[in-house]
């Protein structure tokens, strides 16, 4: 299931059988390497929130677990970001940009690998946002960021989407040795792009970006 350059899809992430958050995104290329996608500021997004208006990073997760929640609508805050999922891999690199729209940072966020799905009149691609994460600057040195959330976490399985702790840290520690090397994607790739000036920001949410999870 090939994507065509320039066609809007959903970007979704998925913990259990709800909607963590959706973003409407641009495909700049799908190929042998993975999908390239830009999410450009201004994007009407969709994020998860309690029914009391805070967001899950806003408690503790055993709070977070007892409350009910609502799927709410906001403009993308942020300068636009292009992400990459990488082909059989279980993460997708992003690359920050700043306010001017130059190269920034990259950031990796670990993840299960993108689940693609298409129903005609709208495509996306669904994954399961692992939590860790590993912040990369321009020379490409690097940090881990949300370890505290992450193992936080982890001490309630019945509710947590992550199922193995042990498989998260070792994509973590594989791609760091890909980044450390300064291999593909973190050989300075992308790191100039541009988006197309004829695309039009997505400013309303396209019919059907709230369907089912795809089932794993």
């Amino acid at each position: 299931m090939g994507f065509a350059p320039g066609s809007l899809i959903v970007h979704r992430n998925a913990r259990h059988d709800r909607l963590g958050w959706v973003r409407p995104a641009r495909v700049v290329s799908d190929d042998e390497r993975g999908l390239l996608v830009w999410v450009a500021p201004g994007t009407l997004v969709a994020s998860e929130i309690a029914t009391d208006g805070r967001g899950m990073r806003a408690m503790p997760f055993a709070e977070w677990i007892t409350l009910s929640y609502d799927v709410q609508q906001h403009p993308w805050a942020g300068n636009g970001v292009l992400k990459f999922h990488p082909v059989g891999e279980d993460h997708s690199v992003w690359w920050f940009r700043s306010a001017d729209g130059a190269f920034h940072n990259w950031y990796v966020n670990l993840e299960e690998r993108a689940v693609r799905w298409d129903d005609g009149d709208l495509a996306g691609v669904d994954v399961v946002d692992q939590d860790l994460d590993i912040v990369i600057a321009p020379d490409r040195s690097w940090r881990w960021k949300d370890e505290d959330e992450f193992t936080e976490r982890l001490a309630f399985p019945d509710h947590y989407w992550v199922r193995d702790e042990t498989a998260v840290r070792a994509e973590g520690r594989r791609v760091v040795k890909r980044i450390e090397a300064g291999e593909f994607p973190f050989d300075g790739t992308w790191t100039d792009f541009q988006p197309d000036p004829s695309w039009v920001t997505p400013t309303a949410l396209p019919a059907g970006w709230d369907r089912p999870v795809v089932a794993r």
